[in-house]
Parts: structure tokens; sequence; C-alpha cells
């Protein structure tokens, strides 16, 4: 079975954990306080998951979610990630990030900035615009009329591929924003960010998302 790094064990990244262990995935999680620290998550979440340091998560994973804070990204360990898929959850909040000037002013992406600390890897941007509790309750099957959407961006298309098959295991439609240089478009206060919706209203709000806010 697939093993899912997860780097950060907050409210997204323990929603994560917490479906992919539902869905048969086995599951390897760390934060930045301790494996210790994650004994009560780990109980909750049962045989399949256990808890790691986060350069011992990144080795063992088949794939990683990278769900930090945006100011710790160059924490996250470069060399155990080589050659594999990152997807990335990250939000820029200036309030708790401190100001960013690239980012400021639209010259760059959360997710590329990924992906420059992660040379090797294969970055792709995944749940960055839906609330954590509903990771785990708004999924539906496929067909379902309405289905909500997620987007996700990469400049690796087996990155894309593997996003959007989560995505469908977790019950969500996928949205293909393009390459990271475009994955500002579901950034936030952006028109796509933290909203229900369906496939064709994402690429709606995607299509009129402003640079720059």
């Amino acid at each position: 079975m697939t093993t899912i790094g997860i780097i950060g064990a907050g409210h997204i990244g323990s929603q994560i954990a917490r479906k992919a262990v539902e869905l048969g995935y086995d599951v390897v999680i760390s934060n930045s306080r301790g494996p210790e620290t994650l004994s009560g998550l780990v109980a909750e979440l049962g045989p399949k998951a256990r808890a790691t340091t986060a350069a011992e998560e990144a080795a063992a994973g088949d794939f990683a979610v990278v769900t930090v804070p945006l100011k710790n990204y160059k924490d996250i360990p470069a060399e155990p990630l080589a050659g594999k898929i990152v997807i990335d959850t990250n939000n820029y909040y200036w309030e708790r990030d401190g100001h960013i000037p690239a980012l400021d002013n639209g010259e760059a992406t959360t997710s590329g900035l990924l992906q420059e600390h992660l040379p090797e890897s294969k970055v792709a941007k995944g749940f960055n615009h839906i609330g954590a509790a509903q990771i785990t309750t708004d999924g539906t099957p496929v067909g379902t009329e309405n289905r909500r959407a997620l987007a996700t961006a990469s400049d690796y298309p087996e990155a894309v591929e593997l996003v959007t098959r989560l995505y469908d295991e977790f019950g969500f439609d996928a949205v293909n924003v393009g390459l990271l240089e475009e994955s500002w478009r579901v950034e936030r206060d952006r028109p796509a960010y933290g909203v229900r919706q369906n496939a064709q209203e994402l690429k709606d709000n995607l299509a009129k998302a402003p640079r720059t806010i």
C-alpha cells in the first residue's frame, strides 16, 4: 500500500491523515515539536499511522504533503524528498509569515517558492483553498451533481495526475490551473479561495482572479 508522508500535523495535515487512513493508505506524519507530541493523533489514526521526524517522514513516504506555515518552508528537508512528488498546501499570511516582497509584488507563488527550495522534487499545489474540516466532510462520489472541485497546479504532469487521483479518492473533482507560475489564481483572497464551488464555478473563479491584491 502507498505510504503518504505528511510534514505538518496541524488542522490540514491531521485531516488529510484521517481521510488517507480511512481510504487505506499508510501515513507517516511529523511536526516541528517531535514525534512524541503526536501520540494522541497516532493513537486515533490507528495502526496504519506512525509519527517520525520530518527527515524520516520524507524518506518513508512514497509521496509527501507539506502543510506548514509558509515562513517555515525552508525547514523542509530537501534531500530525502528528491525525485518525489510533493503536494503543497501552503498559503501566504503576511500577518503570520512576515512580508515576502516577491509574493506581495506578484513576482512569485507560494508553491513556486517551495519548488525552488526542493529543486529535485516535483511540487504540486493541493488542498490549499478548502477549510480543514471540510476535507473529511465535503467529499462525494464521482458523478455526484454539483460535486465540489479543488484546484491543482504543477510543472510536472505526473504530479497533477497524482493530485487528481487523490482528490477523486477524497471525493472531489480536480481542476488543473496549469504550471506553478499560474497557481496564484487559487491563493488567498482570490475568488476561488475558501469557497465551495463545482468544477465550472472553480474554472470561472480562476479566470477572473486578479494577480495582485
